[in-house]
């Protein structure tokens, strides 16, 4: 596929760089919230159906914190448990965590942020998969976070999971820590005529100025990937491969239709 149409690497990557990345509008937006929780100490929360570009829009947002003003923690939430959460805290933050202690992991976390807060730097305290923690994990985390200095907020906290995350924050024991919201964002793919410049834009990068779908081709993407940018990318590579199969130079609405029997 790569030598038939001539890319100069793997076109639609997961893992492509910052920089490189397509600015929706959705996108765009997350990162403004964002940005504009962190620099009020505040939390934000994002919320999007698998493959909606979550964590795409986590790592967009983290590439304008400084390192030389902000600590970012990244966590992933996978069992759920504080001790978890915690124990990923403390080895972002370099601090022993080779126990299960939930009091000292909570004391040594709340002592090396306000060392850094003392640096003259601000955590920022980022949760991907955030649906996935236990309830009473909401409340633990406002504990974490219910310190101040110089009535500064010294830890920012950025929340992206599905949607049932809303309704996690919506129980009672999760009220103290769903108070500090100040920007949500719920990601959605982008409209059919953005689609276009969407797979456009992952063409040029791959070194490939010309449109290799046609319009039938760009509408069958949109449709089959439901607006879902991580199934839009592994329908137009499939595409691609199967139109380069049969020696075409555009992709047609057939070539994306057989592309979606070889995915889920």
């Amino acid at each position: 596929m790569r030598h038939f149409f001539g890319f100069t690497r793997e076109p639609f990557s997961p893992d492509i760089k910052v920089d490189e990345l397509y600015h929706t509008a959705a996108l765009v937006g997350a990162k403004e919230r964002i940005l504009y929780a962190v620099n009020l100490g505040a939390v934000s929360v994002i919320t999007g159906e698998v493959g909606s570009g979550k964590s795409t829009a986590l790592r967009y947002a983290s590439s304008a914190l400084h390192p030389s003003q902000y600590k970012v923690i990244p966590v992933i939430a996978s069992t759920g448990s504080i001790i978890e959460v915690l124990k990923q805290i403390s080895m972002a933050l370099d601090i022993d965590w080779s126990h299960n202690s939930l009091a000292r992991l909570m004391r040594t976390a709340r002592e090396a942020i306000t060392e850094i807060a003392k640096r003259k730097q601000l955590s920022v305290l980022i949760i991907d998969e955030a649906s996935l923690l236990r309830i009473e994990v909401f409340a633990q985390l406002h504990t974490i976070g219910r310190f101040e200095m110089d009535s500064k907020p010294l830890l920012p906290i950025i929340l992206a999971g599905q949607n049932n995350l809303l309704d996690k924050l919506m129980y009672l024991t999760s009220r103290p820590l769903a108070s500090r919201v100040i920007g949500r964002s719920h990601l959605e793919g982008p409209k059919q005529k953005d689609m276009a410049g969407y797979l456009k834009h992952h063409l040029e990068i791959a070194g490939i100025q010309e449109q290799l779908f046609s319009e039938e081709a760009i509408l069958a993407v949109h449709q089959g990937s439901g607006g879902l940018l991580r199934r839009a990318n592994l329908l137009a590579k499939g595409s691609l491969i199967t139109a380069a199969r049969e020696k075409c130079m555009v992709v047609s609405a057939e070539h994306v239709r057989m592309a979606s029997t070889e995915i889920f």
